[in-house]
Order: C-alpha cells, then structure tokens, then sequence
C-alpha cells in the first residue's frame, strides 16, 4: 500500500505525527470486518494473529478483495508488531509504502507479507510475527 500523501515532507503544524501514522495504518477496517464475521476479535496481540491465519479464506475467490484484504493483513501484523516488540515503529519510505523498522535497523515490508499470506497463506502471520519477534 503506498501512501504518497505521507511521503518526504517537511514537518508541519497539523502534519501527521508518528501516533497518528500508527493510528491510521491499525484501521485495517477489511481485515477486522472478516474477522469480526467470523467471531474473532482482533486485539493487536500476537495471540490474535494465530486467530486470523484460522479465518476460512473466502477472500481468495474474489480478485478485487484480495489485494485489499491483503494489505489489512499485513499493516495489521505490522500493528501488532509495533505495539509489541520493543523499539519498533512505522516508516514510510520514500515511494510511500508503509514498513515496520526495528530496533536492529532491519526493515520488514509487512505489506508484502500480508499480501502473500491473503493469496497463499503461506507464511503465516504469526509466523512472521515470532520470526520478527525474535530478531
């Protein structure tokens, strides 16, 4: 998901500050409406991440769904990991795609990995969440 609108900009007075970015990447209205349907409610907890890789995957016989759907997964695994593992936090790179920097420095483009479990659930998200977790 790129979001240009958030790229290379001075700051500002009123410009999005890191609390409001956070804020606007959690909303993953998709994603929480699926899971709401399905009676699983998503807490931003890593327990909440195994709870959505058992969503029956509907989403994968509708093609206008499922990239959107995957962009929810992964800024929502991206969520969970921001407000779980210490010294995390979003960034938004230049081009505007939204990734989870962690304290290492490493970058990890959680939209491509919700993008890839949306299609194939292949890794799951709360895989990827112990994966990152641990680095």
């Amino acid at each position: 998901m790129k979001i240009p609108f958030l790229g290379n900009r001075p700051e500002k007075r009123g410009a999005p500050d890191s609390e409001g970015i956070a804020e606007l990447l959690a909303e993953c209205e998709l994603l929480r409406s699926h899971a709401s349907r399905a009676g699983v409610q998503l807490d931003d907890t890593a327990a909440s991440l195994e709870a959505v890789d058992q969503l029956v995957p509907r989403w994968r016989d509708d093609e206008e769904v499922l990239p959107w759907l995957g962009n929810d997964a992964g800024l929502y695994l991206g969520t969970v990991i921001v407000r779980t593992v210490p010294g995390a936090a979003w960034k938004i790179r230049p081009d505007g795609q939204p990734v989870v920097r962690l304290a290492s420095g490493r970058e990890f483009d959680v939209v491509a990995s919700g993008q890839e479990w949306a299609a194939s659930g292949v890794p799951e998200l709360s895989q990827l969440y112990a994966e990152v977790a641990e680095a």
